[in-house]
């Protein structure tokens, strides 16, 4: 099973949260017992404000057995698709584009996504299975 990793998840652990670094990291062992965990090059960039340079961040996703896989332009043009209807239903801007690059991302090469989000994932992306059931 493949897993993709939000980045909410792996900042939980590296700041690490008070509140949520132990589920997070608990959730993130239990995916790696799994199968295996991918991130995307949008996760890479929101985690890069807390290291000072990409080698260390590089080795602490390896040692956590996290590959990265870049997004691909279908799934690209997709995700700016659906975050185009979303704008025009919402009116304003809640959301980034890059929630929408995570989202259809995961659902194009993952089995599972791991976030502490699912109800913006549930809502927008409805085939995709939503890890854990009880991380909030």
């Amino acid at each position: 099973m493949i897993t993709f990793v939000d980045t909410n998840i792996l900042l939980d652990i590296f700041l690490p949260d008070p509140e949520f670094g132990e589920s997070s990291a608990n959730a993130l062992e239990t995916a790696f017992q799994s199968g295996s965990l991918v991130i995307n090059e949008i996760v890479y960039a929101e985690l890069a404000p807390q290291f000072d340079d990409c080698h260390t961040l590089d080795n602490i996703l390896e040692g956590l057995g996290i590959r990265i896989v870049l997004i691909d332009k279908e799934t690209a043009f997709a995700a700016g698709q659906l975050w185009k209807k979303y704008r025009a239903a919402r009116g304003n801007k809640r959301r980034i584009l890059a929630d929408f690059l995570i989202g259809a991302h995961a659902l194009n090469c993952a089995d599972t996504l791991l976030t502490r989000d699912r109800g913006f994932y549930r809502r927008y992306f409805k085939s995709l299975k939503i890890a854990p059931s009880t991380l909030s």
